[in-house]
């Protein structure tokens, strides 16, 4: 595991939650799992907060940068937030449980 080079409590606010779309799903079944992310985490970052909370091996990660829309609010024009989605690939054999602890 690649845990050690990182403090933990970063690694812990790494993660800022699971995506749950027709495009997750669509890559679960190719063996990856989506994440948002800090707008500021790297590649090796997301891997190690990975493998330290659920306790998995990852064999990969691709980022994504996504703009934010430009949105009406009444009269006003607004933006959201930028965001950073992580594609975690998973070595063969593992799995993610979000329900729950680990056996």
């Amino acid at each position: 595991m690649s845990t050690l080079k990182f403090d933990e409590n970063r690694l812990m606010q790494v993660l800022v939650a699971p995506i749950i779309s027709e495009k997750a799903t669509a890559a679960a079944e190719r063996g990856q799992v989506v994440f948002k992310v800090l707008r500021d985490a790297t590649k090796p970052e997301i891997k190690a907060a990975v493998e330290l909370l659920f306790k998995v091996e990852v064999k990969s990660v691709q980022v994504l940068n996504q703009k934010g829309k430009v949105k009406r609010f009444g009269g006003r024009i607004g933006r959201r937030d930028h965001a950073k989605k992580a594609f975690v690939s998973l070595k063969d054999g593992q799995e993610l449980n979000f329900s729950g602890e680990a056996a």
